[in-house]
Protein backbone atom coordinates (compact mmCIF):
# COMPACT_ATOMS: atom_id res chain seq x y z
CA UNK A 1 0.00 0.00 0.00
CA UNK A 2 1.22 3.38 -0.99
CA UNK A 3 1.77 5.73 2.16
CA UNK A 4 1.40 9.36 2.16
CA UNK A 5 3.35 11.62 4.26
CA UNK A 6 0.64 14.33 5.85
CA UNK A 7 2.61 17.51 6.33
CA UNK A 8 0.43 18.75 9.26
CA UNK A 9 0.03 15.00 11.16
CA UNK A 10 3.88 14.76 10.94
CA UNK A 11 3.12 10.79 10.39
CA UNK A 12 2.91 8.47 6.74
CA UNK A 13 -0.66 7.40 6.60
CA UNK A 14 -2.32 4.95 3.98
CA UNK A 15 -3.32 6.09 0.76
CA UNK A 16 -6.62 5.35 1.11
CA UNK A 17 -6.90 8.46 3.94
CA UNK A 18 -6.21 10.95 1.00
CA UNK A 19 -7.18 13.02 -1.80
CA UNK A 20 -6.00 14.21 -4.72
CA UNK A 21 -7.00 17.55 -5.37
CA UNK A 22 -5.97 18.57 -8.35
CA UNK A 23 -2.53 20.73 -9.43
CA UNK A 24 -0.96 22.77 -6.55
CA UNK A 25 0.15 26.81 -7.17
CA UNK A 26 -2.46 27.46 -9.75
CA UNK A 27 -2.43 31.31 -10.10
CA UNK A 28 -5.84 32.35 -10.11
CA UNK A 29 -7.13 35.92 -11.41
CA UNK A 30 -8.04 38.58 -9.01
CA UNK A 31 -11.06 39.65 -11.11
CA UNK A 32 -12.42 36.40 -12.69
CA UNK A 33 -15.70 38.29 -14.04
CA UNK A 34 -13.16 40.90 -16.63
CA UNK A 35 -11.86 37.93 -18.29
CA UNK A 36 -12.60 36.07 -21.68
CA UNK A 37 -13.53 32.77 -22.30
CA UNK A 38 -10.33 31.68 -23.75
CA UNK A 39 -8.66 32.34 -20.47
CA UNK A 40 -11.47 31.50 -18.37
CA UNK A 41 -10.97 27.81 -19.79
CA UNK A 42 -7.33 27.89 -19.95
CA UNK A 43 -7.41 28.62 -15.54
CA UNK A 44 -10.14 26.42 -14.82
CA UNK A 45 -9.90 23.11 -17.53
CA UNK A 46 -6.94 22.70 -18.55
CA UNK A 47 -3.47 21.84 -16.52
CA UNK A 48 -0.06 19.67 -17.01
CA UNK A 49 -0.03 16.55 -16.98
CA UNK A 50 3.92 16.06 -16.67
CA UNK A 51 5.90 12.46 -17.22
CA UNK A 52 8.06 12.33 -13.95
CA UNK A 53 7.92 15.26 -11.41
CA UNK A 54 4.36 17.07 -10.63
CA UNK A 55 3.58 19.31 -8.04
CA UNK A 56 0.20 18.17 -6.66
CA UNK A 57 -2.29 19.32 -4.01
CA UNK A 58 -3.90 16.64 -1.79
CA UNK A 59 -6.27 16.39 0.90
CA UNK A 60 -6.09 13.96 4.67
CA UNK A 61 -9.23 13.89 4.49
CA UNK A 62 -9.44 10.66 6.89
CA UNK A 63 -7.05 12.93 9.35
CA UNK A 64 -6.94 16.22 10.17
CA UNK A 65 -8.81 17.10 6.76
CA UNK A 66 -6.17 19.98 5.68
CA UNK A 67 -4.83 20.57 2.32
CA UNK A 68 -1.33 19.67 1.33
CA UNK A 69 0.63 20.05 -1.43
CA UNK A 70 3.22 17.35 -2.40
CA UNK A 71 5.84 16.27 -5.13
CA UNK A 72 5.12 13.45 -6.84
CA UNK A 73 6.70 11.37 -9.70
CA UNK A 74 4.02 10.34 -11.96
CA UNK A 75 6.40 7.26 -13.79
CA UNK A 76 7.24 5.93 -10.29
CA UNK A 77 3.90 6.87 -8.67
CA UNK A 78 6.56 7.81 -5.65
CA UNK A 79 5.96 11.12 -3.29
CA UNK A 80 9.54 12.97 -3.05
CA UNK A 81 8.17 15.66 -0.71
CA UNK A 82 4.91 16.94 0.95
CA UNK A 83 4.98 20.46 2.12
CA UNK A 84 2.05 22.40 3.99
CA UNK A 85 -0.40 24.83 1.81
CA UNK A 86 1.15 27.95 1.32
CA UNK A 87 4.83 27.23 1.33
CA UNK A 88 6.78 28.09 -1.54
CA UNK A 89 7.29 25.17 -4.45
CA UNK A 90 10.53 23.03 -3.95
CA UNK A 91 13.15 23.13 -6.36
CA UNK A 92 12.88 20.41 -8.49
CA UNK A 93 16.94 19.95 -8.83
CA UNK A 94 16.92 19.84 -5.06
CA UNK A 95 14.42 16.89 -4.51
CA UNK A 96 16.74 14.72 -7.17
CA UNK A 97 17.99 11.66 -4.77
CA UNK A 98 15.97 12.48 -2.01
CA UNK A 99 14.69 10.05 0.10
CA UNK A 100 10.74 10.85 1.16
CA UNK A 101 9.76 11.85 4.14
CA UNK A 102 9.77 9.39 7.54
CA UNK A 103 11.29 6.82 5.30
CA UNK A 104 15.46 5.79 6.22
CA UNK A 105 16.56 4.86 3.07
CA UNK A 106 14.43 2.88 -0.02
CA UNK A 107 11.53 4.77 -1.68
CA UNK A 108 8.28 4.36 -0.60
Amino acid sequence: MLLIHCPYCQEDRPELEFQHAGEAHIVRPSDIASIDDAAFEQMFFLRENPKGLAYERWRHIHGCGRFFNAVRDTVSDRFLTTYKAGEPRPDAAALAGKTPPGKKGAAK
